[in-house]
């Protein structure tokens, strides 16, 4: 019988893991099932680019795993038992009697991280988001209407929020633009970095409110934890992300906040069976230090744990190679960039690259992980697909362990 593997989420990390698997393993010996609730790619650290109305090249699935062996299944995941070794769907267009389960033996879990309001009062109702291509679509109409002189508040002073606030400032140039964060402005960075991106927003007309956290969102204003408020016709939130709750309804060992503890292959500690990468995983870097939720992270969980399941199943030597950070890129709109050079555990260092040449190398970088998620089969050297190691029988496992 084929081993089925089946890798639930087609963001970088879900895409390039099936491609590898695809790369590694023999099609005769597995099958691997892709679930995904979208029919092409979406690159998400563009998402504040398509927010401003640029155009960002469609990516079908169809087409980057033609060919492949790679199965796509066009559907919501609405429940993992990962004691029966199944999960649960619906058809992504919700046809009636769409439901359907599905058997795995391997199980990758990639379905990433949305938005969070954080509990703030307000949020849900009024405030934009753009950590999905719907909500980047909604804030684009949005920001289309908005007339000269109007006030957009972003809230959230991390990667996120810098690279919104300075794309809609560049974009609207006319808008009131406003940026609030809970402490110091690129209070991380490196003196030479954080005077740069101090520099960009001024440039840019970016009013900075530093030290101010929000407490709630109305339909034309923040309300600040203070007591006061920064006007905004339109507010984004970009505080921080939740990983998708399914994982903490199952009985697979999580944190409070419902990531999956894996070791350094990506596998649960609880189920050998299940694999996490990218933000759904909660695993160790440098410094016994948790990886941050970012797409620097998920690339690297996603090779680490292909090539683990590959190892694994043809008797090959498990790899683990430490997952390290070399720098944060971060795009102030289309004409400045700052990259961050930080240590292995994410410390920024005092060297960074800003500027135009810095915009450029985050280009690159942008496009490299979209390439690498679209040819995830060709970003392998070409060698040989390795061959299933039979399963031993019931009675040779028995054999094995008396011995």
């Amino acid at each position: 019988m084929q081993h089925r593997i089946i890798v639930l989420g087609a963001g970088y990390t879900g895409a390039i893991a099936a491609g590898r698997l695809a790369k590694r393993l023999h099609r005769d010996d597995v099958t691997i099932t892709l679930v995904n609730a979208e029919p092409d790619f979406v690159e998400r650290v563009r998402l504040h680019q398509l927010a401003v109305g640029q155009e960002l090249r469609p990516r079908p699935f169809a087409e980057m795993f033609a060919g492949t062996g790679v199965e796509l299944k066009l559907a919501k995941v609405t429940g993992v038992d990962v004691d029966r070794r199944t999960v649960s769907v619906v058809a992504a267009d919700g046809a009636d009697g769409s439901a359907e389960e599905l058997a795995y033996d391997t199980l990758v879990y990639a379905l990433g991280s949305g938005w969070t309001d954080q509990g703030v009062p307000g949020t849900t109702e009024y405030a934009h988001e753009i950590a999905g291509r719907p909500g980047a679509l909604r804030l684009r109409e949005r920001l289309a209407r908005l007339e000269a002189g109007q006030p957009v508040l972003v809230v959230g002073g991390g990667l996120t929020g810098l690279e919104a606030a300075t794309e809609i400032a560049e974009a609207r140039p006319d808008l009131d633009v406003a940026l609030a964060a809970r402490g110091a402005l690129g209070d991380w960075l490196s003196p030479k970095g954080a005077r740069h991106l101090r520099k960009v927003l001024d440039g840019l007309g970016v009013t900075v409110h530093e030290h101010t956290s929000v407490a709630a969102v109305e339909a034309d204003r923040a309300v600040t934890g203070d007591g006061g408020s920064v006007p905004a016709a339109v507010t984004v939130w970009t505080t921080g992300f939740a990983v998708h709750p399914l994982a903490k309804a199952t009985t697979l060992d999580v944190t409070d906040t419902g990531r999956i503890v894996v070791d350094d292959t990506m596998r649960s500690i609880s189920h050998p069976d299940v694999y996490a990468i990218g933000d759904a995983a909660l695993a160790m870097g440098p410094g016994d230090k948790p990886l941050r939720m970012s797409c620097a992270s998920g690339t690297p969980t996603a090779w680490q744990a292909a090539d683990a399941i590959a190892a694994r199943l043809t008797g090959g030597k498990v790899p683990s190679t430490p997952i390290r950070y070399f720098n944060q890129c971060i795009s102030l709109g289309r004409r400045e960039g700052l990259i961050q050079y930080v240590t292995a555990d994410d410390r920024a260092v005092r060297s960074a690259l800003t500027g135009r040449l810095a915009a450029f190398y985050k280009e690159i970088i942008c496009k490299g992980a979209a390439w690498g998620a679209a040819n995830p089969t060709l970003a392998l050297p070409t060698r040989r697909r390795r061959t299933l190691t039979p399963r031993p029988t019931q009675a040779q496992a028995q054999a094995q362990a008396a011995a």
